[in-house]
């Protein structure tokens, strides 16, 4: 059996003008505003979760969401100067009804390296994890601190 496919009302190179291109950006920009305070996925459909990253002088602050996950199945770790964030989540939800009984099953895993730059120091990590948010205080040790040098830019 050959399989035939139907003409097209669309010129074959119509996906490529700006007009389309624009569309499907915008397309992808408003499916993403569905995901704020949720994880969203990688490119190849893993779970993310979104971070928020700040830095003083003498400390870098993370925040991660991670709605769905138990502190338990959370796994926070420094080596050298990687954080790794790993996590699991499973959900699972059982209802029966007279007339239905429903099943759903959610799992997912993620991992996340974050480069710090520096190799923090021994108990410089303090993490704290609720409603789903774990906020992260790496202290940076004293000579990167130290050696940290603001740079002047001029206008031209």
């Amino acid at each position: 059996m050959t399989r035939q496919t139907l003409p097209s009302v669309f010129p074959s190179n119509a996906f490529q003008s700006p007009f389309f291109r624009s569309l499907h950006d915008e397309i992808d920009r408003t499916l993403e505003r569905f995901n704020i305070g949720s994880m969203g996925h990688s490119a190849n459909g893993d779970l993310m979760p979104a971070l928020d990253v700040s830095e003083t002088d003498d400390t870098v602050v993370i925040t991660a969401e991670i709605p769905g996950i138990k502190e338990s199945d959370l796994d926070v770790s420094v080596t050298g100067d990687v954080l790794l964030l790993k996590g699991q989540k499973t959900k699972e939800v059982e209802e029966t009804k007279a007339d239905y009984y429903l099943v759903e099953r959610q799992f997912g895993s993620f991992r996340r390296q974050i480069p710090l730059g520096f190799t923090p120091p021994k108990d410089g990590v303090n993490a704290v994890f609720e409603d789903g948010v774990l906020n992260l205080t790496i202290k940076k040790p004293e000579e990167v601190a130290a050696n940290t040098q603001k740079i002047k830019i001029e206008k031209k």
